[in-house]
This record gives structure tokens, C-alpha cells and sequence, in this order.
């Protein structure tokens, strides 16, 4: 198992491969469906994003409230098939990678290819795990949107698959 702290480097995302299993820690951010497509207006009116792209990763989910002495609630992962039509963008725009559930397009495993990135599937089903190795968790963006508002996140320990990686190795298609 790799131990990996975000921000990672081109270099360091090119030596991952589909099936490594990591622990991630760093700053990650949150955005689902309407976070992404609010993302897009922005960058289609030339306004800046909410925080910083370059070597970012975007965890597709929605954090739940946070209990009494916790960071955040429940934050599962969401099906990242929904981010198919944002993800290359974001890609060539600098962003490092995602996480998410769940096998992604062609055109995302290009963008990744082309871009030096990195596609983790985390484990549906265990959100209540996830919520449990975030650490701090503050609002960026969107707050209208509430769970699928835009956070800030800092994980540590954040257990992880590399599925989808810069060298065109997926793990959807191992079997095929």
C-alpha cells in the first residue's frame, strides 16, 4: 500500500498504475452535479474558480452535517459517470486527478493520458468511513447547494484504488 500526500506532482501521478492501492492524505475538494456545472459557468464568464486547480483533486461527493466533535459526516463517494462531461476540461486545466465510484468514459481516460492524471475509485458504501479521515472541513463554495456545495477538505489516511491511470491501465477493463 503507497502512503500519498496531495499535492502529487506529474511525475509522481505517471508512477501509479490501475490497481495500486493507496492511503491518501493532503487537501482534496468536494463537488458533485451542480457544483461542477456552476464551476463551468464561471470559467465560461472568465471569473475564477473558487480555489486553486492546478494539481487539485475533486472528490465526487457530498459531505453529510458533522456530528458532535467530528470534521464532517458521512461522505461516501457519488458515480462519477455524471462528471464525464466536465472531467477532461478540468484536466486540461490543470486539475491532478478525482475520486469517485465507478468506471469513467473514454474521453476522460484520454484527458487523463494526455494529462498526466489520475482517476481513485473509493468504496461505495462506506461514507461513514470516509467522513471518519477527513480532519477539517470548510465550505469554498456554492453554499446553496448544501451537502453538494463545494468543501474544502483535509484527509489523512483516505484508503483508495487507482483505477483509471495516465497510462491508459484501467481497472474496469482488466478483465475484458
Amino acid at each position: 500500500m503507497k502512503r500519498l500526500t496531495l499535492p502529487l506532482s506529474r511525475e509522481e501521478r505517471l508512477s501509479l498504475h490501475a490497481g495500486d492501492e493507496v492511503l491518501l492524505s493532503g487537501v482534496i475538494y468536494t463537488a458533485r452535479d451542480c457544483a461542477h456545472r456552476r464551476l463551468f459557468e464561471l470559467l465560461e464568464q472568465g471569473k475564477p474558480l473558487p480555489f486553486p486547480l492546478e494539481n487539485a483533486f475533486l472528490y465526487y461527493a457530498g459531505p453529510c452535517p458533522a456530528p458532535e466533535g467530528k470534521a464532517c459526516g458521512s461522505c461516501g463517494p457519488t458515480t462519477s459517470a455524471r462528471m464525464n462531461a466536465f472531467a477532461p476540461q478540468l484536466l486540461r486545466l490543470g486539475l491532478g486527478g478525482m475520486i469517485g465510484k465507478g468506471e469513467m468514459n473514454e474521453e476522460t481516460a484520454r484527458a487523463l493520458k494526455e494529462c498526466g492524471g489520475v482517476y481513485f475509485a473509493a468504496i461505495g458504501g462506506a461514507g461513514a468511513f470516509y467522513g471518519n479521515a477527513v480532519k477539517k472541513c470548510d465550505l469554498v463554495a456554492f453554499p446553496d447547494l448544501l451537502s453538494e456545495a463545494v468543501y474544502r477538505m483535509e484527509i489523512e489516511g483516505f484508503p483508495l484504488v487507482v483505477a483509471m491511470d495516465a497510462h491508459g491501465g484501467n481497472v474496469y477493463k482488466q478483465h475484458e
